[in-house]
């Protein structure tokens, strides 16, 4: 069976661009790899994996994204064979939605997720509200895990300001990360920041910025 990885963090913590750059950096670590993108966020129809269709095709990347998505019509429905999927790869990657209410849909797929080759991540940001404190981010990824019936592995820092983001907004949030993962027991996976920025801060992972504010007139992929 594939090596699974699930993605989970409050809504606007990034965890999809972390999706999108993760099946990147496999996929170039590894190129005949096969890397499956699952889009598992039946709840935000704006920011969503399943955007990266051309993107992913041009890699060489599969993606599976529910039935309805990057159409005008916001349903909850997912039309594929998850079982199957994860045999057919090598890693398989799932974007899930937000917060409790995004993880249901995770729950579904629980027993078929189990295992030693699950890493399931959250990613935080101590730059977004609901998530400011290590303590309301702990709480937040507990209640995940209740949704979903599993247990996360690891945390991903990707504290950030958007493009206004620098070097010491990310070395600031370094405290904030390891605060999470003493209250919580789990190791730091990664701290993710932009490839341009040149941040001294544990376990890095550089990124490029894919998904990107509606209002933000300078974003384009």
């Amino acid at each position: 069976m594939a090596k699974v990885f699930v993605i989970t963090g409050h809504y606007g913590s990034g965890k999809t661009n972390f999706s999108v750059n993760l099946a990147l950096s496999l996929k170039s670590r590894e190129p005949d790899a096969r890397v499956t993108v699952c889009d598992l966020d039946i709840v935000n129809p704006y920011f969503r994996t399943a955007d990266f269709k051309e993107l992913f095709g041009g890699k060489g990347i599969a993606l599976a994204a529910p039935a309805f998505a990057n159409t005008n019509l916001d349903i909850p429905a997912l039309d594929f064979d998850m079982a199957s999927l994860l045999y057919e790869c090598d890693y398989f990657i799932a974007d899930v939605g937000g917060d409790d209410a995004g993880a249901t849909a995770l729950g579904c797929y629980a027993e078929i997720f189990k295992g030693e080759r699950l890493e399931m991540l959250y990613v935080v940001n101590c730059y977004r509200k609901l998530t400011e404190n290590p303590q309301e981010a702990a709480e937040l990824m507990r209640e995940i895990e209740a949704a979903a019936q599993l247990k996360h592995t690891g945390i991903v820092n990707n504290s950030n300001l958007g493009s206004v983001t620098t070097a010491e907004n990310v070395e600031r949030s370094v405290e904030y990360a390891e605060e999470i993962c003493r209250s919580t027991g789990l190791e730091l996976y990664a701290t993710a920041y932009k490839r341009s920025l040149e941040a001294d801060v544990p376990k890095p992972f550089l990124c490029d910025i894919f998904v990107k504010p509606i209002w933000d007139k300078e974003m384009r992929v």
